[in-house]
């Protein structure tokens, strides 16, 4: 297997591989440009972010944004992405339509082994992230590696969501909880 293939498989894989240096600096480089046009080319801006991400229709983003292949998020139609959202994207990122990333959201697929001789040989790991449709991400939360959010779920801001999340929740706090319960009938 290849580095990316191990990566995205949620194996030990070498982030120092040619390769994969190649592809976070392609990343960087199209979220840097995107990142420094004024407001006066969002079109321009627009079509960079559309060329960093697999996005349906009507992806918006305020920047500045930052991911580290961009090529590893999954987006549906009419997802909305405030400033200074952050993405590592070692795994999958996959999000659902509808949905709303408020300021300073962070999606980490990335991980370290826990034993420190491991940590510490350079490899590193990932794990996969499901955001469902018409789910709202309040503004400083941060979504760990390998949780699935189902449709219709709100997480409160500043909240640290550290497992996954049935659909109509309304989760907060540090881990997140579930606090209410939505009716979406």
């Amino acid at each position: 297997m290849t580095e990316r293939e191990k990566m995205l498989a949620g194996e030990l894989y070498r982030p120092s591989d040619p390769d994969l240096t190649q592809q976070r600096l392609r990343a960087r480089l199209l979220f840097q440009k995107a990142n420094s046009l004024p407001e006066a080319y969002k079109k321009e801006r627009d079509a960079v972010f559309n060329e960093l991400l697999d996005a349906d229709e009507n992806l918006y983003i305020e920047p500045p944004f930052y991911c580290d292949y961009g090529s590893n998020i999954k987006a549906g139609k009419n997802l909305f992405i405030n400033f200074n959202c952050c993405i590592l994207d070692v795994a999958l990122v996959t999000i659902g339509h509808n949905v709303m990333l408020a300021p300073n959201v962070q999606i980490y697929t990335a991980t370290h082994p826990l034993q420190a001789e491991l940590r510490n040989s350079g490899q590193e790991l990932g794990q996969s992230i499901t955001i469902g449709n018409n789910v709202w991400i309040g503004g400083n939360s941060t979504i760990c590696p390998g949780v699935t959010l189902g449709d219709n779920v709100v997480v409160g801001a500043g909240s640290v969501v550290t497992k996954s999340f049935p659909k109509n929740v309304v989760v907060a706090g540090n881990p997140a909880k579930v606090i209410k319960t939505i009716d979406n009938s």
